[in-house]
Order: structure tokens, then C-alpha cells, then sequence
């Protein structure tokens, strides 16, 4: 099988590193890639919003399935494209379809989702700016804090989590009025705060069964003790101590099997990831937000997990026999503590030159945001590296990682050095 992944950041890496152990596969193509997926497959000099160029690429190398790591070539809806394609629609997409991915491309469709099947979730309210007087009174009559959401994609950065009404105010106003995220707050989502502890959950699906991912936690702050601004994450551990049976039992029966079955009966078209952000308040699982992807770095300690052939998964999902495939996982812990650089998430430089990547026999190293020149390795993005290993027990595995992290360095190199500290 040849097979095209799109994306370049960590998650990406870690997708490549687990296909180009397939038994099926023939020929692994990655754009753009890094530094990193080049040591398993071909990277290609092109965007993953580019369809038109992409399609190019596809019918050139005779590509039989696409793997599409971000989030914002399925909200723009490159399965759409495809299918509309005579020459294409027979090639194998990895991702849900523009209206299914608007299950992260707009938090207001995904509230009314999950209002509709019953799943759990914070209270809410919509806004734009020809609403916004009741906007401002809907924040009058909760308790803070209180949580903002742009309704469009962000860079991550559309939610804000405010302790003063005043200021919650400030920021509705400059969000709907002010474009503070452009287009992405042109409607803005008004949520509850929930009190807990969260995780992330992840299935595979044809649209028709599904298969059920290890569990992970990740860790947004910038800061040890979870403080400072958020990141596009920090580490991440799995499996998560209290996501016990009766925890995942919870999960599966109120959110993950209403969420299939209300896709499904809504005639969604949905084939690839689902990633349920969920918090655990008082030991009941309410959904944050859904992606339509796999989380960074979450990927990187999930997908090491996995023992199944996942080109096999992938080839289910197209194939609408998801159920007919074995996913098993192995039985070790993995944790995956990021490497940064200097100043994110704020302003960094890139350019770095990267040292003892070749020393590191313990841990695997998943390139996010690298590039090659020549032999030598640089810095290229906010977070660099995901130092990612195994261990009999989540303390084995952060050992591991934290020993190989010292053996690599780069000008302004930082990580959190408290990762999985808060379940251990």
C-alpha cells in the first residue's frame, strides 16, 4: 500500500513511525514532514491545504490511502474533495468529512451535538455581535469563573478562562466586536466552568463501529504546577491512574457510543479520529470538546501503545470493516515530556542547531517542530521535541524520558519538569 500522511509536528512523526512498521505497507509519503519523518518515509514539499497540489501528488504516485494528521485540511474539507473527485474517490481518506469535522470546527455545532444526543457537557450559550447585550447578561447570571470559547479554529488559542466578570465582560466585547481571533470569534460560546480533572479519550471509526484508544493525559501550562499561559502541550502520560474500568465504563456508555450512534443517525459522514477532551468531576466524565483528530502530544504516548498493525485499523476504516479488525495494545506505561524553545509561547527563534539526538537508546524521539539541514538537526517550531519512553509503571517511563532529555540540548532549550507529578 502507498500511502500519503499529511502534517509536520510531533504527532505526525509519530503516526509515520507506527505505519512504516506495517507489514502492508509499500511506500510511506509525508508533507511536508521533518527532520524526524524522513527517517521513515519520503517528505514532500507540500501543504496539507493544498488539494489541488495534493491531488497531483496522489494520481503521480499511484497514492492508495491519505492520512490527514491536522485539523484544518478536514474543516476545509479535503474529504469532501476527494469524493467529488472522479479520479480520487476511490483513493482511502483518514478523516472525517467538513461536516463531521465541524464537531471541532465550530464549538457552537458541536454544544448543539451534544445537547441533542444527551452527552454531557458544561451549560452554555451562543453569541455573535448582534446578540451580545445578551451575551453580557448571560454572564450577569453565573457564578464565575468563566469560560469564553471562539467558536472557530484558533491556533488553540480561542478559550480563555476568566475569575472576574468584569474583565469576562471586557473580553466578550473584544472577541465579538474587536476580532480578537479574527473570524474564529465572530461567534463566541459562553460555558460553564466545571471543577475536575481532565483527560483526553480516543476511537477510530468507519462511521459504523469503532475501536477504543488507550487514554491519555496531557499538560497544557507553559509552568510546573500548571501555571503560566497554555501551549499547544507539555507532556503527556498514558494510561491515566483514575480512569479506572468503572471510569471508562462511563465514558463509553454516555459519551462515546451516543456520540457514534448520533453521527450515524444524523448521516454524518465520519471516518478517522474522534478525540473526546473530557474532566472528571466527582468521577462523572463530561465532554470539554471533541477534535477530529488525534491530540499533540497525546499521539506520541498513545500511538507507542498501540501493538496492532494500524495500517491494518486504517485500511478497516475505509473499508468500512473496522469491526472485523483486532486492536491490541501493550502493556507498559509511556510518558512524553516536550522539549521547547526559549520564550514560547511566546516569541522564540528558530535556527537552532540540535545535540545528542544520536545518543538516546532509551526513549524514542518524535520530531514536532524540527527541520534538516544537511546531517545536522534544527529547531524550527515552539515545541521541538517529545521525548517519549516505556516503563512498567508511569515513574519508570518519566525516569527514562527525563534521563534521555538530558542528553540532548539546543540554545534555550526548556521543559516541565513536573509532568505526571499531579497523578502519581
Amino acid at each position: 500500500m502507498k500511502v500519503l500522511l499529511l502534517g509536520s509536528g510531533g504527532r505526525e512523526h509519530a503516526l509515520a513511525w507506527k505505519i512504516a512498521q506495517s507489514s502492508i505497507l509499500d511506500e510511506l509519503f509525508i508533507a511536508p514532514g521533518n527532520a524526524g519523518t524522513k527517517k521513515h518515509g519520503k517528505n514532500v514539499d507540500l501543504s496539507p491545504t493544498d488539494f489541488d497540489g495534493i491531488k497531483e501528488f496522489v494520481i503521480a504516485q499511484q497514492i492508495d490511502m491519505v492520512i490527514v494528521g491536522p485539523e484544518e485540511p478536514l474543516v476545509n474539507g479535503i474529504y469532501d474533495y476527494f469524493q467529488a473527485d472522479e479520479q480520487l474517490k476511490k483513493v482511502g481518506i483518514i478523516g472525517p468529512s467538513k461536516f463531521g469535522a465541524q464537531l471541532e470546527g465550530s464549538k457552537d455545532f458541536a454544544k448543539a451535538f451534544m445537547a441533542r444526543h444527551a452527552i454531557p457537557t458544561a451549560k452554555y450559550g451562543t453569541f455573535t455581535a448582534e446578540t451580545i447585550t445578551q451575551g453580557l447578561s448571560f454572564l450577569d447570571a453565573m457564578k464565575g469563573p468563566y469560560v469564553l470559547k471562539a467558536d472557530g479554529l484558533a491556533a488553540g488559542k480561542g478559550v480563555l478562562i476568566l475569575s472576574d466578570l468584569d474583565e469576562a465582560k471586557s473580553e466578550l466585547k473584544s472577541m465579538l466586536l474587536d476580532e480578537k481571533f479574527g473570524a474564529a470569534s465572530s461567534k463566541v460560546v459562553i460555558e460553564q466552568f466545571l471543577d475536575g480533572i481532565e483527560l483526553s479519550v480516543f476511537v477510530l471509526t468507519d462511521g459504523e463501529s469503532f475501536k477504543l484508544l488507550p487514554e491519555a493525559k496531557d499538560y497544557k501550562r507553559i509552568g510546573e504546577g500548571d501555571t503560566g499561559l497554555n501551549t499547544g502541550g507539555m507532556g503527556a502520560i498514558s494510561p491515566v491512574p483514575f480512569a479506572d474500568a468503572s471510569f471508562m465504563d462511563k465514558v463509553h456508555n454516555r459519551i462515546i457510543v451516543p456520540t457514534i450512534k448520533g453521527l450515524k443517525s444524523e448521516k454524518i459522514t465520519y471516518k478517522g479520529f474522534v478525540f473526546f477532551g473530557l474532566i472528571s468531576v466527582k468521577g462523572d466524565p463530561y465532554v470539554i470538546e471533541y477534535n477530529c483528530r488525534m491530540g499533540d502530544p497525546e499521539t506520541e504516548v498513545v500511538i507507542p501503545r498501540l501493538k496492532s498493525d494500524i495500517l491494518d485499523l486504517f485500511e478497516g476504516v475505509a473499508s468500512n470493516t473496522l469491526s472485523e479488525r483486532d486492536i491490541q495494545f501493550i502493556d507498559k506505561s509511556a510518558a512524553t515530556v516536550m522539549m521547547v524553545s526559549g520564550g514560547y509561547p511566546g516569541e522564540y527563534e528558530k535556527g537552532k542547531s540540535i545535540f545528542g539526538l544520536n545518543s538516546i537508546v532509551d526513549s524514542i524521539v518524535f520530531h514536532a517542530g524540527t527541520s534538516a539541514d544537511g546531517p545536522s538537526v534544527l529547531t524550527s517550531g515552539g515545541r521541538v521535541l517529545a521525548v517519549t519512553s516505556y516503563g512498567k509503571n508511569l515513574e519508570a517511563a518519566l525516569e527514562k524520558s527525563y534521563d534521555s532529555i538530558s542528553k540532548i540540548n539546543y540554545d534555550g532549550a526548556y521543559y516541565r519538569k513536573d509532568i505526571g507529578q499531579d497523578v502519581r
